[in-house]
């Protein structure tokens, strides 16, 4: 978990691409990680989600290029990957470089006069935390071509969304991950001290009010170390099974079935796995608007019950929890949480905790004696506030 500032991150990502690329950058570009506080695998069924930007974020050095190549090096990898723009696609380049070329693919499908770049990256995103470094990582990228190439795309919510779209096309189609787009809206779209509610069917997107600090709590976020995967199969099975329950049921997505329909709607389905896995997205949809609703009247209260019985829903009914997650959000709850959830695809990952602030440290505490005591990979936990979307760097 890096504790360096944006500053210190740009100075260190300049200096690497110089000695990498041997030239200066044209500029540093940065988009931030993000935490969904709650409507988890909602986005790909048409739903509601309520995430916000981290202060976490992926740093890029990139220069234009005039010979259609792609060069891409990292400051958590090794070596420099290379790929010709005419020569993206699934199978290259591979590896972390699809995500960084996916974009430029994508963006050249679009009918975006985009040309070859160097890039070299830097991050403080904790990888494999389920706080979508990827994301934060194609964002960066997105940002940096937005402004190099003129396409003037961050300069309004339409832009962003469009850029946003182009990202999400390129970690579906080339880094081959079936992700929604939640993660890529978050980077581009939240305010800062604003969780961003994104109707994944319409696109509509509002700033809701996000400011734990003036009430004295945090929200503390636990990447429990556990392994992380999201392109394993398990997310990909629980999306074809919200298809395969929307198409029986005749409808586009489940954002459809109305939570007061919702019994009828389960009676009509053959599987008993899928009718859980349509009980958790529709239930899940009804708690994003609950949230909105009890953040606009200050109840925190309400949305800490609310992220509880979200965990429940995706440890019982979506079966993506684990072990680790159910004791750390367990353990949050013990000692004096408002309300604790996992949050990402799961399987791994990191939760979330609305905690006192002066009780911040005891809570984290409290997590990794529980996790030493059962042998478990030591947490890291930490405080987070929402933070900006991408930018390019001063």
């Amino acid at each position: 978990m890096s504790e360096r500032t944006p500053a210190e991150v740009v100075d260190a990502v300049s200096a690497a691409f110089e000695q990498t690329f041997g030239a200066t950058p044209s500029g540093v570009w940065s988009a931030p990680g993000r935490v969904n506080l709650i409507g988890e695998h909602t986005d790909y069924n048409g739903g509601l989600c309520l995430p916000i930007a981290l202060p976490h974020r992926t740093f890029a050095a990139v220069s234009r290029r005039d010979d259609g190549v792609l060069r891409m090096a990292s400051a958590q990898q090794d070596g420099v990957v290379e790929v010709a723009l005419d020569d993206i696609s699934a199978e290259q380049p591979g590896g972390w470089g699809s995500y960084v070329a996916g974009v430029l693919w994508s963006l050249r499908r679009d009918g975006l006069p985009v040309g070859g770049l160097d890039v070299l990256v830097d991050s403080t995103v904790p990888l494999g935390a389920g706080l979508s470094s990827s994301a934060a990582l194609e964002c960066a990228v997105a940002a940096a071509a937005s402004d190099l190439f003129d396409l003037d795309l961050l300069g309004s919510a339409e832009g962003r969304a469009r850029l946003a779209a182009r990202c999400v096309e390129a970690e579906n189609e080339i880094a081959g991950a079936p992700t929604g787009g939640m993660d890529q809206s978050a980077s581009l779209l939240c305010d800062e001290a604003a969780a961003l509610l994104l109707d994944c069917r319409s696109g509509e997107t509002r700033q809701v009010p996000f400011d734990l600090d003036a009430a004295g709590y945090v929200l503390l976020v636990t990447d429990t170390r556990a392994e992380h995967a999201l392109v394993d199969g398990q997310y990909a099975a629980r999306r074809d099974a919200c298809e395969r329950a929307a198409g029986e049921l005749g409808i586009e997505t489940l954002r459809e079935v109305d939570p007061s329909g919702l019994d009828a709607a389960l009676a009509r389905l053959d599987s008993d796995e899928v009718r859980l896995r349509v009980r958790h997205v529709v239930t899940e949809i009804e708690r994003v608007t609950l949230a909105v609703a009890a953040l606009e009247a200050g109840d925190l209260d309400e949305v800490g019950r609310l992220f509880d019985a979200s965990h429940a829903s995706l440890r019982d009914d979506y079966e993506v929890s684990c072990e680790e997650l159910d004791v750390a959000t367990a353990t949050a709850r013990e000692h004096g949480a408002l309300g604790a959830r996992m949050t990402g695809g799961g399987f791994g990952g990191s939760c979330i905790a609305i905690v006192r602030a002066a009780d911040a440290d005891a809570v984290a505490a409290a997590i990794a004696a529980a996790f030493d005591a059962r042998g478990f990979t030591a947490p890291v936990s930490f405080t987070v506030v929402a933070s900006a979307p991408a930018h390019r760097e001063p």
